[in-house]
């Protein structure tokens, strides 16, 4: 017999149908593994692009190595001024006894995407409740979709997307990750967003969200990057795996190394590229995917219909 292979989708919000912008981190207090999302709110009324505004940072779990996902509600403690706000796609980390996230912010439920955009810092001492502690500020006033990875022992680097600046990726630094040094631009061949840095099979890796599948660049620095290949650019055969992949998160685990995406299962390219037309339910909805990256003649490439062993997450012994 060969080995399960887990279902698809991984997981589809069973509030508002809108799971997006996954992020993965190990939950060492309830020794699980936690999802946070962008919970856009799809089947929700609203003119123009108001449902993926007034966003809640959603959670899910699971306990089995990654078999089967818990709901967990929404992340608490975010909102830090009056009204009904944003967050979008967060970036959490464990460092120094805490988590720490960092959450895109758009006041209010705007239906368009002429609003100002933040970068608000939280900490956390068990993943569920959040204290505000800074707005940082970066380039502009208009960044979203942070990412972080400690370069050096002490020593973080931040990507992030800045819209002022042609949608491309910027850099900071910093030695407490909550003041910042902005270095400047660092992915400026096309427009894009959600980056995300990691590294395996001796190579550090960026993946970004171009709109057109997953772009890919390799570095032995984390600065000098080199343009690699696109993946999940094409549709899947998988269960609502069938449109193009958008802003993942990559972990590193046991060797192996997953993308966790999000896929708009009604939407088409020929909609998607019509300016008049109105989206509907069935094109906003959203699911969370996940498959393998494999490291072939120097390259990652992702074989999304091969899907992922079941308990792919689970601790080797």
């Amino acid at each position: 017999m060969g080995k399960s292979v887990l279902k698809a989708p991984l997981f589809a919000d069973p509030v508002y149908d809108g799971a997006a912008d996954p992020v993965i981190i190990w939950n060492r207090q309830e020794e699980s593994w936690w999802i946070f999302y962008t919970n856009r709110r799809a089947n929700q009324p609203g003119e123009g692009v108001a449902f993926v505004h007034g966003t809640d940072i959603g959670i899910i779990s699971s306990k089995d190595g990654g078999d089967t996902w818990e709901y967990r509600g929404t992340a608490r403690g975010l909102e830090f001024e009056p009204g009904r706000n944003t967050f979008w796609a967060p970036e959490i980390l464990f460092a120094d006894g805490k988590y720490h996230m960092y959450c895109s912010y758009v006041r209010g439920i705007p239906k368009d995407w002429n609003a100002g955009r933040d970068i608000v810092y939280y900490t956390s001492d068990d993943l569920m409740n959040w204290s505000c502690e800074k707005v940082i500020e970066l380039s502009s006033d208009r960044v979203i979709d942070v990412c972080i990875y400690e370069i050096e022992k002490g020593f973080w680097k931040m990507w992030y997307k800045d819209e002022v600046h042609e949608c491309r990726t910027y850099s900071a630094v910093s030695r407490n990750l909550k003041d910042w040094e902005v270095i400047g631009a660092e992915i400026t061949d096309r427009p894009h967003e959600g980056p995300n840095v990691f590294s395996f099979a001796g190579w550090n890796w960026m993946i970004t969200d171009p709109w057109c599948g997953l772009a890919v660049y390799r570095s032995e620095n984390f600065s000098d990057w080199e343009y690699s290949s696109l993946i999940l650019e094409k549709p899947g055969t998988r269960s609502q795996d069938s449109y193009r992949g958008g802003h993942a998160d990559v972990l590193v685990h046991n060797g192996k190394a997953y993308i966790f995406y999000f896929v708009h299962p009604g939407l088409t390219d020929e909609i998607c590229q019509n300016p008049d037309y109105v989206w509907e339910y069935e094109q906003k909805r959203t699911v969370l995917q996940v498959a393998e990256l494999e490291f072939v003649d120097g390259k990652l490439i992702c074989n999304r219909d091969k899907g992922v062993g079941a308990g792919f997450l689970r601790f080797t012994m």
